[in-house]
Parts: C-alpha cells; sequence; structure tokens
C-alpha cells in the first residue's frame, strides 16, 4: 500500500498561522495511530498562498486553513481507508 504523503507549509506565514502547532499534532496523530511507516511527513518552504494558510498537502491534495480539527477529521479518515 502507498503510503500517505503529507507536506506542511514552514513559510513564515503559515508557521505564524499556525503550521507549528499542526505539525506537533499531526506528528502525535501518527505516533498514536502507530503510522510511524505509513505516513512521509515533510516540510516545504513558502508556496506563495499566504492568504488562505495555514496550508497543508496530503497526497496532492492542498488544505487550507488548516487546523487541528480540520487535521483530525482529514487524517481519521485517510487511516481508516486503509
Amino acid at each position: 500500500m502507498a503510503k500517505i504523503k503529507i507536506t506542511v507549509c514552514m513559510g513564515s506565514s503559515c508557521f505564524a498561522r499556525g503550521n507549528q502547532q499542526n505539525l506537533a499534532f499531526i506528528e502525535a496523530f501518527i505516533k498514536a495511530h502507530d503510522l510511524e511507516a505509513d505516513i512521509d511527513l515533510a516540510g516545504a518552504r513558502c508556496e506563495n498562498k499566504c492568504a488562505m494558510g495555514p496550508n497543508v498537502v496530503i497526497n496532492g491534495v492542498e488544505y487550507n486553513s488548516v487546523d487541528e480539527k480540520k487535521l483530525e477529521k482529514i487524517l481519521t479518515k485517510l487511516i481508516c481507508k486503509r
């Protein structure tokens, strides 16, 4: 089965607007669900979409204005499909 690829924008705007907390949430979610082998987590430089941030890309789908609640829904849905 293909790995889930998660890319978190670490540009200064997204980072300041919540991706610092979102990254910590994603890391904790991965660990809590024993998904270390199933998820490829990476940071990205600014993609110039700051007005829509914080931004996260999961399996090629861009999610904007993400927070922990939105991420939990997305990640739970993804792991349930596996």
